[in-house]
Formats: structure tokens, sequence, C-alpha cells
């Protein structure tokens, strides 16, 4: 090994893994009609960023929210989940009551906006309960709204005004 590829491999060994940035890029969602989902997703109003295919075996399609560094990726072989075993996928919005209005006058079935009885548990099934309405305090986080793709893929819309500590 030359000297410059032994200062190289002490230089990773000093790199403490949080100085490395890394970024959410891809959350593959399980499907098992790839058109119906690709339909769905552009209801949304989603950025079709790429639709490939690889003969019969292998189709890949990926949207991005309006306004999101992050996407989301199905098709055909991505992976071995089942359909529908995405749940609580959150979407961040600043006014959660004029995001469920956009995603209802796409033709989206949207919960009405809720808050959680303790906490924000009650956006996972089983825990917690859902309150209708906004929170009355209309705390940062605190506000929701669900819906589901063909499959049944849950997302969650979240209304976040003030950021916690440390969050961008």
């Amino acid at each position: 090994m030359s000297a410059k590829e032994l200062n190289k491999n002490e230089e990773t060994k000093n790199t403490n893994i949080a100085d490395l940035d890394m970024k959410l890029e891809v959350v593959v969602v399980p499907v098992s009609n790839v058109d119906r989902a690709k339909e769905f997703y552009s209801r949304l109003g989603w950025r079709l960023d790429a639709d490939r295919a690889v003969g019969d075996n292998f189709r890949l399609i990926q949207f991005t929210p309006p306004g999101s560094s992050s996407s989301i990726q199905f098709g055909v072989n991505l992976t071995s989940a089942a359909p529908g075993s995405a749940q609580a996928l959150h979407l961040v919005v600043s006014d959660i009551v004029a995001a469920r209005q956009q995603v209802v006058a796409r033709g989206i079935d949207a919960s009405e906006v809720f808050h959680c009885a303790n906490g924000t548990g009650c956006r996972f099934s089983g825990v917690d309960i859902r309150v209708s309405g906004l929170h009355p305090e209309r705390r940062s986080y605190a506000s929701f709204v669900s819906f589901q793709d063909p499959d049944g893929n849950g997302w969650l819309l979240q209304e976040v005004t003030e950021r916690l500590p440390g969050r961008v």
C-alpha cells in the first residue's frame, strides 16, 4: 500500500460518523399495481422524476413531493415488502388546513384534521386517541391529516410551524 493510501485509511478511521452528512434521498414504497400508483402520485401533484424499465422484470418510478429534497420510488422488483406495508410516512406542511384542502381538491380521500389526546402517538395505528380538529393551541408538530395510496400505504400530513432545536 502506498503512503497516500495509508494516509487516506488513517483519515477515514479518525472520521466520526456524526461528522458526515447523510441525507435521506429515497424511500421505497411497496405497491401491487405500478400504473395505478403512478396515476395516484401524479394526481397528488408530485413531480415525476423517472419511469425506467429494463425488460418485463424491472421498472422504477420516482416521484418527489413539492418542495421536498427526498423522493419515493416504487416499481417492479424494487422491494420484497408487502404492498401497503409502508405506514406513517410523514409529509411536513406549514398549513395543515390548506394542505388538506389541496389534497382533497386533487380527488384524494383524506381524513379530517386531527390531533392527539396525549402528545403525538395517535399518528400510529392503535396508539393514543385521535381528536377531531386542530390542536387547541395550534402547537407545531401536533396537527395531522392522514390518507392512503391505493395499496394502503399510509401517509400523514403534519403541520410544523416552528422546528424543534437542532432541526433545519
